[in-house]
């Protein structure tokens, strides 16, 4: 009795369960990507509905918002220079890593939320890279591996993160805007909005958007994976019909 006491005094201490909830809308659902594709960018907008008995909350609120491209496996390999060549010293396999990661926040991260949450909500690339289930090894501190793979994304323009990427338009309406670039890759892309206030996690949204090739490169690829045996023929004639032309053309006599 005592402890089903206990548990309703928590409860009640917290507040309504499902205070607050998210309603979340992109800027665009579907995007064709064609051959004079030079990037983008996406948009996300948000409000916040409150219950009709929730008071509202002294300190605000927080918004943090991830954008996930599609998944793929990959290998990270350290390498040392032996003498004028350079060799595989080890390397490190991740299994779903995200092609294209972006994470934009209404405030620092770190004053959002403490490293533990952070690490449990997976907000922000530090704790997306560090999560247990991006490799097959056992997560270490300090990890090169993980960093070296947070780097070279950083450096490629798929992995950033914007502290002030959210910007609150009211004090219930949001706006976030991630570019794409050029080269993130066509596919699925998550987006998934959390709300919280004080550090602690309030609600959570998610949406979806997808980049897609249209035209004659769509085609291509569309072909290339439906009929892979009769699209490597084709491609395998042609090289033969074009160096034939080529031979005849520039024969010399």
């Amino acid at each position: 009795m005592r402890a089903l006491l206990a548990v309703l005094m928590t409860l009640l201490a917290a507040g309504p369960a499902g205070a607050e909830s998210l309603v979340v809308s992109l800027s665009f659902n579907r995007l064709a990507v064609t051959s004079t594709y030079a990037g983008t960018s996406v948009a996300v907008f948000g409000a916040i509905e409150r219950d009709g008995q929730a008071a509202a909350r002294s300190g605000g609120y927080d918004v943090v918002a991830t954008i996930r491209g599609p998944r793929q496996a990959l290998t990270v390999r350290e390498k040392e220079a032996l003498g004028p060549v350079w060799v595989n010293r080890g390397q490190q396999k991740f299994a779903e890593v995200p092609s294209f990661l972006a994470v934009l926040s209404s405030r620092p991260l770190a004053g959002i939320a403490d490293e533990a949450t952070r690490r449990r909500l997976r907000l922000g690339l530090t704790a997306i890279v560090a999560a247990p289930d991006l490799t097959l090894a056992a997560p270490a501190p300090d990890d090169p591996f993980r960093e070296a793979l947070l780097r070279l994304r950083r450096r490629e323009r798929l992995f950033s993160e914007s502290e002030a990427g959210v910007r609150f338009l009211a004090p219930t309406v949001f706006q976030a805007t991630a570019p794409l670039p050029a080269t993130a890759p066509v596919g699925s892309y998550d987006v998934e909005v959390v709300l919280l206030a004080g550090g602690v996690p309030l609600a959570r949204h998610e949406a979806r958007f997808d980049l897609v090739k249209s035209g004659i490169e769509q085609g291509i690829a569309t072909v290339a994976r439906d009929w892979s045996l009769a699209y490597g023929l084709a491609a395998g004639a042609l090289a033969l019909i074009s160096g034939w032309l080529a031979s005849v053309i520039f024969r010399r006599d």
